[in-house]
């Protein structure tokens, strides 16, 4: 069974950051084998028409028969202000609260994203879990892409 992977903004500019290059193509490339669905929103959409012309290129390159559009609802809209009502983050972090509120209810397997201070973030995963819990949802899985592709068994 192929894995869904909600991918925020940040892992496809991660494709072309020195520090990140190379694990995000590395993630990138279970994409286009079909191993990983790439799940993203409109959200994504919208802020990657902020991003460099060759980061959208990317990001249009990618088989679309191995991604998967999320669209933004009044319902990811409440789960979102839910987490900054509980100070989880601050109100200037509810595009970071969107993409959570989206992996969570589209229920895909991780988030996945390079923003290790307002997303992949130990206490702030509790913060979001803690609400998820609290609003009859699941909790959600958030790591980076280091943490899924270095540490694969080679089954």
């Amino acid at each position: 069974m192929k894995q869904r992977f909600y991918f925020d903004t940040s892992v496809f500019g991660g494709a072309f950051d020195e520090e990140f290059e190379k694990i995000s193509l590395t993630l990138f490339e279970k994409v286009k084998i079909g191993t990983v669905i790439c799940v993203f929103s409109d959200l994504s959409e919208t802020e990657l028409q902020k991003a460099p012309v060759f980061v959208r290129n990317f990001f249009n390159n990618l088989p679309a028969q191995n991604t998967e559009l999320v669209k933004v609802s009044e319902e990811a809209l409440e789960l979102a202000q839910s987490y900054i009502k509980e100070n989880v983050v601050g109100k200037t972090s509810f595009a970071d609260c969107l993409h959570i509120a989206l992996a969570t209810i589209n229920m895909v397997d991780i988030l996945v994203s390079w923003n290790f201070k307002h997303i992949v973030n130990v206490y702030r995963i509790r913060g979001y879990n803690s609400v998820n819990l609290k609003m009859g949802y699941r909790t959600i899985e958030i790591r980076s892409p280091k943490d899924i592709v270095g540490n694969e068994s080679e089954d």
